[in-house]
């Protein structure tokens, strides 16, 4: 199945729902129990999520995926933690050693615009840079789990376009501040479950710059695998229904060029995962 979140075109409330997303179709599943899908992975489980989606295809009458404003898939989650230097060749590339222990920093959920949204180029910096990564939405609590149990914690996967402004991420040792800006970054389309996507091993991660592929790996030259990083970010805290974990970025990020190549305004980067889907948003400039 796959589940996105979105504002209808004209809606006069503003108001955030999420559906089952079919055959470029969306169907509305939010009800005053369960208004979001944060609230649905936290109060149903994923079962019977998926049973209500087919009775909601079943009826019919959804919106094309072209009438609606895309969110992040879940909008509101409590943790967004991102895997620095996760790939092989991308830390090579970085002339950085090869990490012994995931290095982990945060993003908070107002840096993330959905697809087909821009994001936005701060005022402040020119070095604006792209990272295609592979997000993993929790499913259930998870809290010391262990890594051969780790992916049943798992509700399921999407693309995550981890940008980062980089003059701002090297002021210290700490990433937060380069991470964060207002509509940096972005995710989606839309969550996929994870009997549709196979396992992220296989799957293929790639991003595209003004239609030029740029960066390309695949899930199994990961340095710490989706279940390990489970199980390791776990071990101190809890990982709630809807938290967010972006597994890093491959080789081919535009710092690595000489010279850099950075996003401009009107330049248009994707993500897109193998059995995941197409992340697509242009930049603009920001005030």
């Amino acid at each position: 199945m796959q589940y996105g979140s979105y504002i209808p075109f004209g809606s006069e409330k503003k108001a955030a729902l999420y559906g089952v997303v079919d055959k470029g179709f969306v169907f509305d599943l939010a009800t005053p129990a369960l208004p979001d899908l944060r609230a649905a992975l936290e109060w149903e489980s994923l079962d019977g999520l998926n049973r209500r989606a087919v009775d909601r295809i079943a009826k019919g009458d959804g919106l094309k995926g072209e009438e609606v404003t895309w969110l992040s898939p879940v909008p509101n989650p409590d943790k967004i933690l991102c895997v620095g230097l996760n790939f092989y060749k991308h830390a090579e590339e970085a002339g950085m050693a090869v990490p012994v222990r995931p290095s982990i920093f945060v993003r908070f959920g107002s840096s993330l615009v959905g697809h087909n949204t821009p994001v936005v180029r701060p005022a402040v910096s020119d070095h604006f840079d792209y990272e295609a990564e592979l997000a993993v939405i929790i499913g259930k609590p998870a809290y010391q789990v262990s890594e051969e149990e780790a992916l049943d914690y798992i509700a399921g996967y999407s693309c995550l376009a981890e940008n980062s402004i980089r003059d701002w991420q090297r002021h210290t040792n700490q990433a937060t501040p380069g991470k964060n800006f207002m509509s940096s970054g972005a995710f989606g389309p839309w969550l996929v479950t994870p009997d549709e996507s196979g396992p992220a091993e296989e799957m293929v991660i790639s991003g595209w710059l003004n239609g030029e592929l740029v960066q390309r790996d695949t899930g199994a030259n990961m340095i710490f695998s989706v279940a390990y990083t489970i199980s390791y970010l776990s071990t101190f805290t809890e990982l709630l229904p809807g938290d967010v974990i972006s597994m890093g970025t491959p080789a081919g990020v535009g710092l690595a060029y000489d010279p850099p190549r950075y996003l401009k305004p009107g330049d248009r980067f994707e993500v897109e995962i193998s059995g995941v889907g197409r992340l697509s948003n242009t930049v603009s400039q920001g005030n």
